[in-house]
């Protein structure tokens, strides 16, 4: 095999063959893949055959409310209490406040192989453009190691909240990737729906939406932001998280719903550890799931993903981060056994890449080179056991060093 020039050599990768190969890295792109790459003055990194994925996709995180515990002691899990708790913060919010809370979910994340986020920014009259702009800091300053794309929503409603709109105007008119929304809590829900597919076509932005977040079967949104994707051709770019009304339906109105979605293209994203806390704390001992089960809508066809949502507020008091413990977190809720972990580990990569709209992803020939080396040598006990993740590349950049724990014993003598 003759030379060819690179600029890295990723020794023993582990892909998804049993056999590990060498990925060779020039101008932030994956060169080639294959087993004992000859190159000429590249660096060379020996991963001693261990598990390599594309960087991880989290498409539904909130950085402007993370990291609230020390300030917010609501404890009682309610998602309208959360929300009022949140809410008697958020005028308080300053640009800079947001800006280190975010930074330090941003960082943390990073450092599990996150490298592609969607974060959902609340923009009303109580937050104004703050947070918005704290997020257009940390896209900019961090552009090297993450892609960040921001979606403004109205938490708190739209119609019934006067001067929202306006403001989400502006955030779009400044930069915006994205508009969210919230229906839920609009006292004219489908009136925000229509306000909303009619602004995203105004400026030609996707839709990803909060939706259907409780265990009540009744009354889904579902088929009316299906039918709104149908009427204004927005197939393929509209998503919603939660969902978890999903979780609740007889079989029949289920497999219905699913053939819906999947006619309209519109994605879905659950979000195990938020939709665990608040769904269902008042069933008592035999409180169901109450996640999306977006496996089996993704078997069906349906672009679907797992991401975190929140870290450490009133909506979910934990978090570190990882996507792939979220991940792992939604395959013990599911009952999901290790022949569908590829499937699992698809809805924080391939099928969350989808979600984004990245074209250029996955560990394949002249994709950008974003690259998460885990601590394991087996793609199942990977995603089993949590693996951590030891290092990263960002188009061929390295941007972050884990090293593996070490044990220090004693001896018998």
């Amino acid at each position: 095999m003759s030379l060819f020039t690179c600029d890295l050599i990723l020794r023993g990768a582990l892909l998804d063959k049993e056999t590990p190969e060498d990925i060779a890295i020039s101008d932030g792109r994956i060169a080639s893949i294959g087993a004992d790459l000859p190159a000429a003055g590249a660096v060379e990194i020996d991963l001693g055959g261990r598990v390599v994925l594309p960087g991880f996709v989290d498409s539904h995180i909130h950085l402007d409310k993370a990291c609230l515990l020390c300030r917010c002691q609501h404890t009682s899990g309610g998602l309208k209490g959360a929300i009022a708790a949140v809410s008697q913060l958020k005028a308080e919010f300053t640009a800079d406040d947001v800006y280190e809370r975010g930074r330090r979910v941003v960082e943390q994340a990073i450092l599990q192989g996150t490298m592609h986020m969607r974060a959902h920014t609340e923009v009303d009259p109580r937050a104004g453009l703050r947070s918005f702009n704290a997020i257009k800091q940390l896209k900019s300053e961090y552009r090297s190691c993450l892609d960040l794309q921001s979606c403004v929503f109205p938490q708190e409603g739209l119609t019934n909240d006067p001067g929202a709109s306006e403001l989400l105007l502006e955030a779009l008119s400044n930069g915006a990737d994205l508009l969210g929304g919230c229906p839920y809590t609009d006292t004219a829900p489908y009136e925000q729906l229509n306000w909303l597919f009619k602004t995203a076509r105004d400026f030609d932005v996707d839709l990803d939406l909060h939706l259907d977040f409780d265990l009540d079967p009744s009354g889904s949104l579902l088929d009316e932001v299906c039918r709104l994707t149908d009427q204004t051709g927005w197939h393929n770019r509209v998503a919603v998280g939660h969902a978890t009304k999903l979780a609740a339906m007889t079989e029949p109105s289920f497999t219905a719903h699913v053939a819906r979605l999947k006619a309209s293209g519109v994605a879905v994203t659950a979000l195990p550890s938020t939709d665990l806390y608040l769904n269902g704390r008042d069933i008592g001992s035999l409180s169901p799931r109450g996640i999306a089960p977006v496996h089996l809508l993704a078997e069906q066809g349906i672009t679907c993903s797992i991401a975190t949502n929140n870290v450490l507020n009133p909506f979910t008091p934990f978090g570190d981060c990882s996507l792939l413990r979220m991940a792992n977190l939604y395959a013990n809720c599911m009952h999901l056994s290790p022949d569908d972990f590829d499937a699992c580990l698809s809805l924080i990569t391939h099928s969350a890449a989808r979600l984004m709209g990245l074209s250029d992803y996955g560990v394949m020939v002249g994709n950008a080179a974003d690259l998460v080396v885990l601590d394991a040598t087996n793609r199942l006990e990977a995603f089993g056991a949590i693996a951590q993740p030891l290092l990263g590349f960002k188009s061929g950049k390295q941007t972050f060093e884990r090293p593996p724990a070490r044990l220090f014993r004693e001896t018998a003598k």
